[in-house]
């Protein structure tokens, strides 16, 4: 991966997170799975003694999240990444496939990353968004 442009591409996805406005900036948890023609990320808040689950609302994350992933060459690509946002700096970990449990799903794997980086809070998930609501994505 060029590390320019991945660290551009990076700073892009912190700004994208920077959108929501709703609620604090940080500390933001952003977990994604990519593979061919699949985004799927999920946003985390931390708001003191809960974690509050957030609808992606900015349509050009999962862009930039493709274009990172795109970038790296060959079959050995990561699969998902950790991307946290904490005391106006972030840090990324990306998950490769040899370290993925194919008998795990991604959900376990999520959650021992919320556990990890928020320790043991509940997460309040909000009522599932009309469907016309729901942004859809052509990749």
């Amino acid at each position: 991966m060029a590390s320019d442009e991945a660290e551009s591409l990076l700073n892009e996805i912190g700004r994208l997170l920077a959108e929501d406005s709703e609620y604090p900036f940080e500390p933001t948890l952003l977990y994604a799975q990519l593979d061919h023609n699949m985004i799927g990320e999920s946003i985390f808040k931390e708001l003191g003694n809960q974690i509050l689950y957030r609808w992606p609302v900015v349509e050009r994350l999962p862009y930039a999240l493709l274009d990172l992933w795109e970038m790296q060459e060959g079959d050995d690509r990561w699969m998902e990444m950790e991307y946290l946002i904490r005391d106006g700096r972030f840090e990324v970990a990306y998950i490769y496939p040899d370290a993925i449990d194919p008998n795990e799903d991604v959900i376990e794997r999520r959650e021992r990353s919320i556990l990890r980086h928020f320790g043991e809070k509940p997460i309040i998930y909000p009522p599932w968004p009309p469907e016309d609501d729901v942004a859809e994505y052509a990749v």
